[in-house]
């Protein structure tokens, strides 16, 4: 606090440099609360999708398991073919509270399937309830890879501005207004000063006025004798009065 100077200018320096920051705090307030309840949502439907995935994957395979006991081994069949992905992932951006959350989302590549031919001989209802079980289970894992992607984001966002509130409530704000109330004291003590300073010129003052005034007084009276004396005393009298005196 030491290095900074006591002025006007400070303090007005200083009060806005605590209103940016108290500012600043209460919206990253705000912005740590809505990434609190997107956290929890994100939390839940991580819940919700996998306990829904554990299900379908246990069905899926069981699927899987029917078709190779109705139609035989296909899967030499499946490797065989050209293995043109027609479902392919894409990845978006979702803005929440000014964070930027990667989005998985599936798109068809318009591949035409080369193993439509498979379960002809038998088991041909088989294979198609395989493909639509596994068909769900993908979209359950790509959205469950988005929703955990997003998730870890959102996790690291929220430590951030965690961090950021807790420095700018414990450590900046508290910082500034110990500067202004160091920078108010010290002004208030030069005020102090300079009332005193002018108390004391302005007695001072007093006491030099009033020894001029008993100054000009005592020039008055002395001027007032000095006046009397220098009167001719024998200015009132009239020697043709006087009778003359025979020796």
């Amino acid at each position: 606090m030491s290095e900074v100077p006591p002025t006007r200018m400070n303090q007005q320096v200083y009060k806005g440099k605590c209103k940016a920051a108290q500012g600043g705090h209460r919206l990253l307030k705000k912005k740590a609360d809505a990434l609190k309840v997107k956290f929890r949502d994100y939390a839940k439907s991580i819940a919700e999708t996998k306990s829904s995935m554990a299900a379908d994957a246990a069905s899926a395979f069981f699927s899987l398991t029917q078709a190779e006991y109705a139609a035989g081994n296909f899967k030499q069949k499946v490797a065989e073919g050209s293995m043109t992905a027609r479902v392919r992932v894409g990845a978006g951006v979702d803005n929440v509270a000014g964070v930027k959350l990667p989005v998985f989302s599936k798109y068809e590549t318009g591949a035409a399937a080369d193993n439509q031919s498979l379960g002809l001989v038998g088991g041909g209802k088989k294979i198609v309830a395989v493909r639509e079980k596994f068909t769900v289970l993908l979209n359950l894992l790509i959205k469950l890879a988005s929703l955990q992607t997003s998730f870890q984001t959102l996790d690291e966002a929220l430590k951030v501005t965690n961090r950021r509130v807790n420095a700018l409530e414990n450590v900046t704000i508290p910082r500034i207004e110990e500067v202004l109330a160091y920078i108010s004291r010290e002004l208030d003590e030069l005020e102090r000063e300079d009332f005193t300073r002018l108390k004391i010129v302005q007695g001072k003052k007093q006491v030099e006025q009033k020894n001029d005034a008993i100054k000009k007084a005592a020039a008055l009276k002395a001027n007032a004798l000095g006046k009397e004396n220098d009167e001719d005393i024998m200015a009132d009298f009239d020697a043709q009065d006087d009778v003359d005196v025979v020796f």
